[in-house]
This record gives C-alpha cells, sequence and structure tokens, in this order.
C-alpha cells in the first residue's frame, strides 16, 4: 500500500471582486477541500489538519480583511466571505469541493452550502456554524465583546518587536500547552506594522461585519438547518481562554434539533475553541473531512 505523501505547502491568489485573495495550499493527488479561518485567525490555523490530510487538495484562504488578504476592500460581510470561495473554486476550475469551517468560518461555510449546494455538497462544522438568536436590545459591539472579548481587545493592542508578540501568545491559556512551531507560524501570519507598533493585520470593519452576520442574520442562522446542507459538527469541551463554558455543550445541541442523519454533532473532548485544530484533534477533524469527500464523484 502506498502512503500518500503530503506535498510542499505553497501561496497562491485567485482574482476576486477589489483584488487578489491569499490562499495557502497544501497540493494533493485527491478532491480540493477549502478551509475557513475563524473571525480573527488566518489560513494557516489549519496547517495541522492539512498535514493530516495529504491526501486532500486542501486550500486554506485567508479571508476578506485578514492577514495577507487585509487589503481587499469592503463591503465585508458573510455573502463576501461566499462570493469569494467560490470565486476561488472557479479560479481552480472545480466543480465542487468540500468546506470546512471552524467559528466564523464555519457560519460562511454553512451559509455558502445553503445558498450553493451544487458547488459544496458536505461540510465539516469545526465549533460554528451552529448560532442562536442574540438577546434583544444588545449592540454588536456589547455581543463580540461577550463572545469574543479577547480576541476584539487584541486588534487595538499594539507590540514593541515581534518578540513581545510571540511572548503575548505564549501566555494564552489556549495556546501555551501546544505551542510549537505552527502556533507560532499560525499567529505571526497576523502581524503588521513596524516595530514599535506592530499590530494585528485583521480590519476592525471586517470583524465587525462579519460578526454581526454571525450574531444576528437570519439566513445565516438558519443555515446549518437547511434539509440540503449535509455534513458533520464537531465542537470543543472547553471555550477560548481554555474556560470549561465552552461555545457548545449538549444542552444547546440538544436545543438546536439537528437531524442526526444530516449533520450529526459530536464533541471532541480534552479539546477548547483553538486547540481542537492541532494535534492530536487534528486526526479527528480530518476524518471527518475524508469521509465527506468520498460522498461524491464530481470533485
Amino acid at each position: 500500500m502506498t502512503v500518500p505523501t503530503r506535498g510542499i505547502m505553497q501561496s497562491l491568489t485567485a482574482p476576486v471582486d477589489g483584488g487578489e485573495l491569499a490562499v495557502t495550499r497544501w497540493p494533493g493527488d485527491g478532491p480540493p477541500v477549502i478551509a475557513l479561518h475563524g473571525i480573527t485567525a488566518n489560513s494557516l490555523a489549519f496547517a495541522a489538519v492539512a498535514e493530516a490530510l495529504p491526501d486532500a487538495d486542501f486550500y486554506a484562504p485567508d479571508l476578506r480583511g485578514r492577514a495577507a488578504s487585509a487589503a481587499l476592500p469592503g463591503p465585508y460581510g458573510l455573502t463576501a466571505h461566499v462570493r469569494d470561495i467560490l470565486a476561488l473554486l472557479d479560479h481552480l476550475g472545480r466543480q465542487q469541493a468540500v468546506l470546512l469551517g471552524h467559528s466564523m468560518g464555519a457560519f460562511v461555510a454553512a451559509l455558502a452550502a445553503a445558498r450553493h449546494p451544487e458547488r459544496f455538497p458536505r461540510v465539516v462544522l469545526v465549533d460554528g456554524g451552529l448560532g442562536f438568536p442574540a438577546p434583544t436590545g444588545t449592540t454588536i459591539d456589547e455581543l463580540l465583546q461577550a463572545v469574543i472579548g479577547p480576541a476584539m481587545d487584541r486588534l487595538s493592542m499594539t507590540f514593541e518587536d515581534r518578540e513581545a508578540y510571540l511572548e503575548f501568545f505564549r501566555a494564552h491559556p489556549a495556546l501555551a500547552p501546544h505551542w510549537g512551531p505552527q502556533v507560532a507560524a499560525y499567529v505571526d501570519r497576523d502581524l503588521t506594522g513596524r516595530s514599535p507598533e506592530l499590530r494585528s493585520s485583521c480590519v476592525l470593519d471586517a470583524v465587525r461585519a462579519d460578526g454581526a452576520d454571525v450574531l444576528s442574520d437570519p439566513e445565516t442562522l438558519a443555515a446549518i438547518h437547511q434539509p440540503h446542507v449535509h455534513g458533520a459538527l464537531l465542537w470543543a469541551e472547553r471555550g477560548l481562554l481554555d474556560e470549561p463554558q465552552a461555545l457548545y455543550d449538549p444542552g444547546r445541541i440538544a436545543a438546536a434539533a439537528l437531524d442526526p442523519d444530516r449533520m450529526p454533532a459530536r464533541c471532541i473532548g480534552d479539546t477548547n475553541h483553538y486547540s481542537i485544530l492541532f494535534p492530536p484533534a487534528a486526526d479527528e477533524v480530518a476524518t471527518a473531512v475524508r469521509a465527506s469527500t468520498h460522498t461524491s464523484s464530481r470533485w
């Protein structure tokens, strides 16, 4: 039996509205997978999952308003991301792809599959994609602060040098136990500017627009419930700061009443919101993606 080997990581771009979408590719001979990162993340969040899928042709864009795609202009929001990944798929000359989404990217994946099931027949949603109506009387900024407060706070921080920036992340409770070259490369990709005012590359207007859709847009919240959206939901046992209260729990999953045949949901134990993409949990995510690529012959 020949074991597939992962090709060398590549950087490429795809033409989209307003410019070029930056994409990281882990080349392979198998079906295409497009991976969509979280609201303040970037393409290298998926490095471990890509390495666990040497049989897939794996593409992870820096979404509009982040990292190497930070210069792409608005309008922002999840509809813009759906257009961008359709443009990427067309640029690749592929009819279909499995979508893998983490956090906010899972909501983009579900929305894309709901709107274009012929292009995205299967999705793997990781600690995201399942939303709940926001409490009345709260603003988007209040909701974002409540859900992703530490990540939002980072967008207004500056760092004297690269080492100070990396030290900040080495102390992050969700990342510290998993620190290594892949995690360091992931956080480093977000850094921009010049010393002594290095900062995150994330465009605040993009984060706010995307967050508004995730938290309050009816079509986005309904996407995972559409009967033609098929895949799997994997959720982390702990939260964004490795705290016991996670984004999802058995009660919230049960209340969502997902169809277990169409969208089975499973907790990956001993993970937080970020480490669910790191080894060893990355192997479980890869297994779910691999199962999804075996359901169609049109890749």
